[in-house]
């Protein structure tokens, strides 16, 4: 297998993968993440929501000030309150629509992202080429897995969002965002490198 990164624009990846798997390769882990954790975390849908509520709390609170009655006060927030709905929507069906696109696979070779709204596209990422992985986990148990590539390795920044480490533009680290159960994809990450790193020739391994 090269340990290359290769970008599959030729097609769309069926089920996570841009082709049967190689003979002798295993599937771990495969699946997606989770419509809810993109929003509020990537799409950054918890500072949308303060933003409209801090929005509309000053309008309604300047027109009392301005000696509003209940009805000019009722009209006010019939006016903002569409608006955050509707802006909050879109935000929601944008990261549902990322979600949907996008298929995290781990075998005991490598991990593929498949995503892409528009056009899919399947990133390799061969456990040689990723020298460390960092588990970042929140309440719940879910967290996403930022991956560090090795030296000479690199994915454009904008062709893997929202599916990246945030402000890592000059070294960009793929990310496996939006995991309900991180802790345990981590822990079968983990496994996977040993074990790959044990079959590796001494000579291949890193000083």
């Amino acid at each position: 297998m090269s340990s290359q990164l290769v970008g599959e624009h030729e097609f769309e990846a069926a089920d996570g993968l841009p082709q049967a798997l190689p003979s002798g390769e295993r599937l771990l882990w495969q699946g997606r993440p989770d419509p809810w954790l993109l929003a509020r975390h990537a799409l950054h849908g918890d500072l949308v929501a303060a933003y409209f509520v801090v929005l509309i709390g000053w309008q309604v609170a300047s027109a009392w000030a301005d000696g509003a009655g209940p009805a000019q006060l009722a009209a006010q927030l019939a006016t903002a309150l569409p608006m955050a709905v509707l802006g909050l929507g879109l935000l929601g069906l944008i990261a549902w629509l990322m979600a949907r696109t996008a298929t995290y696979t781990l075998t005991d070779q490598r991990i593929v992202m498949s995503i892409g709204i528009v056009l899919s596209v399947a990133y390799n990422l061969p456990l040689s080429q990723i020298v460390a992985a960092d588990l970042r986990l929140r309440r719940g148990g879910s967290g996403d897995i930022a991956l560090t590539l090795a030296d000479g390795q690199r994915i454009a920044w904008l062709h893997l969002w929202p599916h990246v480490r945030p402000w890592r533009v000059a070294r960009t680290q793929p990310m496996l965002r939006g995991l309900p159960d991180a802790r345990e994809v981590g822990a079968v990450l983990a496994r996977a490198a040993r074990e790959h790193a044990a079959t590796r020739p001494a000579a291949a391994r890193p000083a």
